[in-house]
């Protein structure tokens, strides 16, 4: 089960992350993860909404780089060792992890993977009984 996760290309300059939620919340737009790196010139915003489609047309209106990609979100035990183990099959497998972001809520971590080769990592996760989300799921939980 894979995720849409979108990229933002942001100026490093104050106020363009405000910006964008600006944005997306009068769009009714719901940020449930996010995570940002930056160098001097620029920063990718990386996150997860409520409603894909709807973030990609509001941002590019507004002049936005804006860019989709699929990634997998593991939902597993918000416990010492239960992401370990995960990583453990994903290196077993030899895949490799090109980032990861996580947000935790009480007994469960989500955690956002974005692996090489995604087909591949998302049988092995759940080869092993791991469970993954779709974005719909992290809207009821």
């Amino acid at each position: 089960m894979l995720t849409k996760q979108l990229s933002i290309f942001l100026e490093n300059k104050k106020g363009r992350f405000t910006e964008v939620a600006t944005l997306l919340g009068e769009a009714g737009i719901n940020m449930t993860a996010f995570t940002v790196s930056e160098n001097s010139d620029f920063g990718i915003l990386r996150l997860i909404v409520s409603d894909t489609e709807r973030a990609i047309s509001v941002l590019r209106e507004h002049l936005y780089a804006v860019s989709q990609a699929d990634v997998i979100c593991l939902r597993c035990p918000n416990r010492p060792g239960a992401l370990a183990k995960a990583m453990e099959y994903i290196a077993a497998a030899g895949l490799s992890i090109e980032y990861m972001y996580a947000f935790s809520e009480g007994d469960a971590a989500n955690v956002i993977i974005r692996p090489d080769d995604l087909k591949k990592c998302a049988e092995v996760l759940t080869t092993n009984k791991l469970e993954l989300l779709a974005a719909s799921d992290l809207y009821r939980l």
